[in-house]
Parts: structure tokens; sequence; C-alpha cells
């Protein structure tokens, strides 16, 4: 089965780090792919649309190379791109995960927790982009933040800077996401953290509640799972997708 990675607000495929390889390493019969959104990475000369129906026919389109159906795994942002693509094109999805991400189900105050407001803008005000990456893994990890992982991220800001403007036009998107009341098609599972000081945990049993699949809850990570637990995300994986599944893949 192939499978694509989308990431979240502002981050790019280079901010996977080294799960898409522990992925291929833990499920050898299956591939692991990733695609930058418009704004970030190797799209980071486009201007990222204020929607995310845009963003997920960009993805749709970057990814034409991949055999379908493909599963999905999104992570908040890229939550719900991987979510608008499996309800508006539900042939071309086989597999549905979404990690910490929410949506317009749950309230403003759920989706950012208040007490976040304030660092979140400071985060978009600050002019060094080092410290910025740093406040970043700072909010979003629960971990002590690795001085390896802090440079790493300061690497790729520096060399594929994403700019303030496609920052905001991202948040906006997001802000106004509301996806259509329907069960997906294909098997899908929602997965978060009780600890995450970005996005109450809630939003994800909203949305569990609304697709009628399964809620898996981290008892102590961060918004960013695959960075504090990589290996809890794998086994949720196996679990709810043995490597053996057997998918109809098209070609055409």
């Amino acid at each position: 089965m192939d499978w694509l990675l989308i990431r979240g607000l502002a981050r790019e495929s280079a901010h996977w780090g080294d799960w898409p390889d522990q992925l291929r390493r833990a499920r050898p019969e299956d591939r692991f792919h990733t695609v930058d959104l418009p704004g970030t990475g190797l799209a980071r000369d486009l201007r990222s649309p204020t929607s995310i129906a845009e963003a997920r026919q960009f993805a749709d389109r970057a990814t034409r190379r991949l055999p379908r159906p493909l599963g999905l795994i999104g992570l908040s942002l890229g939550g719900m791109v991987a979510l608008d693509w499996a309800l508006n094109q539900p042939e071309d999805c086989a597999g549905l995960v979404l990690i910490s991400s929410s949506s317009r189900l749950s309230s403003p105050w759920r989706r950012m927790r208040p007490t976040q407001w304030v660092p979140v803008m400071r985060i978009l005000a600050q002019a060094d982009s080092d410290t910025r990456e740093r406040a970043i893994l700072a909010l979003t990890s629960n971990r002590p933040i690795s001085g390896e992982v802090a440079r790493q991220w300061q690497a790729i800001q520096r060399e594929r800077p994403v700019r303030r403007g496609d920052v905001v036009r991202q948040l906006c998107a997001a802000s106004r996401y509301k996806p259509p009341k329907k069960a997906p098609e294909m098997p899908t599972l929602v997965l978060a953290s009780y600890r995450d000081r970005l996005t109450n945990w809630r939003c994800s049993r909203d949305l569990a509640e609304m697709l009628e699949c399964p809620l898996e809850l981290h008892t102590n990570a961060g918004h960013d799972l695959p960075l504090d637990d990589s290996l809890w995300l794998i086994e949720q994986l196996n679990t709810y997708f043995p490597e053996d599944q057997s998918v109809q893949v098209r070609t055409d």
C-alpha cells in the first residue's frame, strides 16, 4: 500500500524527521511518500491558498505519479487536507489517519487553547528565525528540546524560509475549514494526545464522532506526535491497518 504523509501549518516534509524511514523499516511491504503544500518546502515559491480545498487540489496534482488509492496520513492542518481529500475524492483514498487535527466542528477556543494565543502571536512576530523555530518546538512538543532537532529545524527555515504571509493564509484556511458531515468510505483512524498544549484533544474526539471511527489518545505527548512518540504512532498504524491488508490499486 502507498501512503502519503502531509505536514501541518508552516511545516514541510523535512519536518517529519526520520519518521518516514521508521515507517519504511516497520512496514517494509508499504511505501511512504511526502508532499509539500504551497508556501512550504519544494513548493515554497507558490502562494499558500486560503482554503483547504485548494490545498487538497494542489496535493492531488503534485502526487499524480503515485498509484491510487493512497493511504493518507495528515498532521494538524495536513489532517484537514487529508480529510477533505478522503471525503471529496473517496476513490483516491484507501485509508485515512488524522493526527492532532481539528475543524469548525469544534469551538475556536478548543482548536487553539486561549493560553496559547499570545505565544502564537509572538512567534509570528519574531524576526529571528532560529529563535522562532525553538519557540515552535517548545509549543508543539512536550519532550525536552533536542539540540539536534532544533538545529535541523533552524536549518530548514534558513534554507527554505516560509513567508509570514503564507503562514497567515494557511491560518485562514484552517480556521475556515468545516468538513461535510458524512462517514468516510475507507478505514479511518483519529489520533491525538490528552496533553496537547496547542489544540484540545476534544477536537479530535469531535472529528472521530462525526466520522464514526476509532479515536486513540496518547497520555502525555504534545501536538507534534511524530516528534514526541513516533513508535506509538507506528503501533496504532499496525493495529488498525495491518500490513497485509488487501487494497485494490488504480494506476490510471
